[in-house]
C-alpha cells in the first residue's frame, strides 16, 4: 500500500557525512514542520563506509519515523544520489539540500516559502565559503552552462533548490547522470512555461568530514556533459505543453 503523501519532502544526498549528519537533521526538522507542515526526509546513502544513516536515526529520535533511506550498495555519486532521493519523494513539494553542513535550514525555509509565488526556487551562495579553485572552476562551468543552454541564471550547481511536484513531474525523466542534472532542470522547467526564480543563500564552512567534487577531472567531465546534454534535448525532447503564467 502507498504511503500517504506530505507537505514536503527533503532530499539529502550522503556519502561518510556521520560526524555532520546529526546535526543537520537536528536543525532541519523544525524548519520543515513550520506551520504544521507534514514531512518526510529522504537520505540517500551513497554507500558510505561509515555510519551517516544510524547517526541520522539517532538525531533524528522519535522523528525518524519521518525519515525515509535509499542506500547505494556502490558509490553513484551526486546527480544520481540526488535524483534517486527525488523518485523516491511523495511531497507536494519537493527539495534538495547537501548533507555536509554547509546549508542554513533558515534559507530553505525561506526558499520553501517563496513558493507562493514561484514554481521553482533556487539558491545562489552568496560568498563560496570552499577553497578559490573551487569556485574558478564552478565559475567557468556556469559561464558553459548560460552560453550551451540559453538560460540566465547563476550558481548552477548550489545544492540548495525547492520546487512543486508539477515541476518534478514535467522535468523527468532527468538525462544526465553528473552534475549537469541541475541545468537541466533549468532548462526544461523554462521551456515548460514554470515560474524560476533564485534567492540569495548563505554557505557555511564544512566543519567535518572531507568534501569532494570541483577537481579537474569530473568538472572537465561536466563541461563534456554540457555539450552532450544540450545536443541531445535538441535533437529528441520537447516540452509536452506550456503552463499557464501565474496570475
Amino acid at each position: 500500500m502507498a504511503l500517504p503523501e506530505v507537505d514536503v519532502s527533503l532530499t539529502i544526498p550522503a556519502h561518510n557525512e556521520a560526524e555532520n549528519i546529526g546535526r543537520v537533521l537536528q536543525d532541519v526538522m523544525g524548519v520543515l514542520a513550520e506551520g504544521g507542515r507534514t514531512y518526510e526526509i529522504v537520505l540517500v546513502d551513497d554507500a558510505s563506509h561509515d555510519d551517516t544513516v544510524g547517526a541520522a536515526r539517532t538525531a533524528m529520535g522519535e522523528a525518524a519515523r519521518n525519515l525515509t533511506v535509499v542506500t547505494h550498495t556502490h558509490q553513484r555519486g551526486y546527480a544520481v544520489t540526488v535524483c534517486d532521493g527525488l523518485r523516491a519523494s511523495r511531497g507536494k513539494v519537493l527539495a534538495f539540500m547537501d548533507g555536509d553542513g554547509q546549508f542554513d535550514p533558515r534559507d530553505l525555509g525561506r526558499l520553501i516559502a517563496a513558493l507562493d509565488h514561484a514554481d521553482m526556487v533556487a539558491g545562489i551562495r552568496k560568498r563560496r565559503a570552499d577553497p578559490w579553485y573551487r569556485s574558478f572552476v564552478s565559475g567557468v562551468y556556469n559561464r558553459v552552462v548560460r552560453i550551451a543552454f540559453g538560460i540566465r541564471e547563476q550558481d548552477f550547481d548550489c545544492g540548495l533548490k525547492t520546487f512543486t511536484r508539477e515541476v518534478w513531474n514535467g522535468v523527468t525523466p532527468i538525462r544526465a547522470r553528473s552534475a549537469v542534472f541541475n541545468p537541466e532542470m533549468f532548462f526544461k522547467a523554462h521551456r515548460l512555461g514554470f515560474r524560476v526564480i533564485q534567492m540569495q543563500v548563505e554557505h557555511l564552512p564544512r566543519l567535518a568530514g572531507r568534501r569532494s567534487g570541483g577537481r579537474l577531472i569530473p568538472v572537465a567531465r561536466a563541461v563534456r556533459d554540457v555539450i552532450r546534454l544540450r545536443i541531445s534535448l535538441a535533437m529528441s525532447w520537447r516540452p509536452e505543453g506550456a503552463r499557464r503564467e501565474r496570475v
